[in-house]
């Protein structure tokens, strides 16, 4: 029987083999032809943009929320810096919070009359300086006309400096810098009391935190964090009471070399020394000297040049004697680590970072120390700094090449 047209004809679309093929996913090819998007390309782009918005918002509130943070952190370390002596009166029956009160109150005394004097020494020097101006004046032009044969007169100069546009300008950005400044010192004043107040509570409450933070922490973290916490109270309170004490030493021995130069003020400057030149380390000594030098010119030149004589030596002194006998237990670090630590610091948190990152570091190196493994170390001559016999043959035959 001839097959008719119907089933003569051949679905184009037929399989060779008799099957037909699976029907293509719905809207995959139109999707495809049509160029639309993916359906998770909207949600990956809102993902994205609220990632965005979130680091925004996170970095816009960091660099406002800045200055609070460093307050915290200068309140920790304070915190750290009085823990041993309020919790040794705690263990003795006192509350530990009106001990961290006496602690903080004969803090302040001791900076209250420190500062007292100092002004004082200050405003006297400066009137002594004023009401002897016109004398040294005199003295400087008579010096002038006889050597240069001019025929000055302090008259003139003091009309020509009253009348000058330099004194009139100099004076004008002086009374419009009087709000600025008194801005900047209430500034400064509340940022104390905010310091104040958190190292206070961080001291006082010292327990409830460290329970606070370990109870969100595996036993195991706890202890971690519990070993961390104590190392940073010994060095930082270990640096604060060994340089508090060297300071001491360093104030009575520049006391006792400016009162027997009759330099004014001998106490004060003493003072002034030694807690300039143990808190700012390395180059605190030199600055510390400045100032006692200063007035030690203004009685004689020469009492200058002792003074300065007197700073270096001390200096080697400490470094090489003091200093390592009364450090050994507390902050033992290189005196290269700690002037590399200190400039870090300031370049990260300015004068902040200049005061607490010697004991920040020690507080490093000690949890460090606890933790990485060290070997007994090879009786090498080289370990010693000696030469080796070969490394000494080579070092002739370079010479002998130099030398022909």
């Amino acid at each position: 029987m001839a097959p008719t047209d119907e089933t003569a004809q051949v679905d184009p679309q037929a399989s060779p083999f008799g099957t037909t093929p699976p029907d293509p996913p719905p809207g995959g090819d139109a999707d495809a032809r049509g160029g639309r998007m993916p359906r998770w390309l909207p949600r990956a782009m809102v993902l994205a943009l609220a990632l965005i918005a979130v680091f925004q918002l996170g970095s816009w509130a960091f660099h406002q929320l800045t200055g609070l943070l460093i307050n915290i952190l200068i309140a920790f370390f304070l915190a750290l810096a009085i823990e041993p002596a309020v919790s040794w009166m705690a263990s003795r029956g006192m509350r530990r919070g009106l001990a961290t009160f006496l602690v903080f109150i004969g803090s302040m005394i001791v900076i209250a009359g420190f500062i007292t004097l100092l002004g004082s020494m200050l405003a006297g020097q400066i009137i002594k300086m004023v009401e002897g101006f016109p004398e040294y004046l005199d003295s400087v032009i008579n010096w002038i006309n006889t050597h240069f044969h001019t025929d000055l007169r302090r008259v003139d100069i003091q009309d020509s400096l009253l009348h000058s546009d330099w004194l009139r300008k100099y004076v004008q950005n002086s009374a419009t810098g009087v709000l600025d400044v008194s801005a900047q010192v209430l500034g400064g004043l509340f940022q104390l009391l905010t310091v104040a107040l958190f190292s206070f509570y961080f001291a006082a409450d010292g327990p409830r935190l460290r329970r606070a933070l370990c109870s969100v922490l595996p036993p195991a973290r706890q202890a971690e964090v519990l070993r961390a916490w104590e190392i940073a109270v010994d060095k930082t309170g270990g640096y604060l009471y060994s340089r508090g004490l060297m300071a001491l030493v360093s104030g009575i021995a520049h006391y006792i070399l400016l009162q027997a130069l009759g330099v004014p003020y001998a106490p004060v400057l003493g003072v002034w020394v030694g807690l300039v030149s143990q808190f700012i380390p390395t180059i605190g000594t030199y600055l510390a000297g400045a100032l006692p030098m200063l007035i030690a010119f203004t009685i004689n030149p020469w009492y200058a040049l002792w003074v300065l004589i007197f700073v270096v030596v001390y200096q080697q002194f400490e470094n090489y004697v003091l200093q390592p006998k009364l450090t050994a237990k507390t902050v033992d670090i290189h005196p290269a680590v700690a002037f590399g630590s200190v400039i870090a610091g300031t370049a990260l948190l300015g004068a902040v970072g200049a005061l607490i990152a010697i004991p920040a570091v020690a507080t490093l190196q000690a949890f460090l120390g606890a933790y990485v493994k060290r070997y007994d170390v090879t009786d090498d001559p080289r370990v010693h700094g000696h030469r080796t016999r070969s490394s000494s043959a080579f070092l002739g035959r370079v010479r002998g090449l130099f030398t022909r």
